[in-house]
């Protein structure tokens, strides 16, 4: 049985394109940090990956352009947990969130125009800060020699 990942509704990734890479993870752990492998590197390679659509991998080639290596592969480490399986769950998580996240569609930024109130505000800002500011010139004293 092909397990997939599913990353949006219609969109499954098999987990066979991902690819794994184990070694010793650091931190506590005694004796098992020595011996056990269990730091997770999960790859996925999003540039030629056959189950994601041109358009999607376009859009996601752009925006995870600098999370990518040379050859177009997402990696994620974990070693967060003392367990390789657990390690791994967490990694093929986080490649799910890292490319639901970069296919979520943004709002755009609608332009807006400052309140009356705001404006005045502003204004009325400016003006304290200039009187503070000629207050000051009018304390100072200059020695001429």
């Amino acid at each position: 049985m092909d397990r997939r990942l599913e990353i949006l509704p219609g969109l499954l990734l098999p987990l066979g394109e991902v690819e794994y890479r184990f070694s010793r993870s650091g931190g506590p752990g005694g004796q098992n940090v020595n011996k056990v492998e269990t730091q997770v590197e999960a790859g996925f390679p999003v540039s030629s990956s056959r189950a994601i659509p041109d358009p999607l991998r376009a859009l996601l080639l752009e925006k995870l352009g600098g999370r990518l290596d040379e050859e177009g592969w997402l990696r994620v480490t974990v070693s967060e947990s003392r367990s390789q399986f657990r390690n791994r769950e967490i990694a093929l998580e986080r490649l799910a969130a890292i490319l639901r996240d970069a296919l979520r569609r943004r709002k755009t930024r609608k332009a807006s125009r400052p309140t009356a109130a705001s404006r005045l505000e502003r204004v009325r800002r400016k003006k304290l800060h200039g009187e503070k500011k000629r207050g000051r010139a009018s304390t100072r004293s200059f020695d001429s020699d």
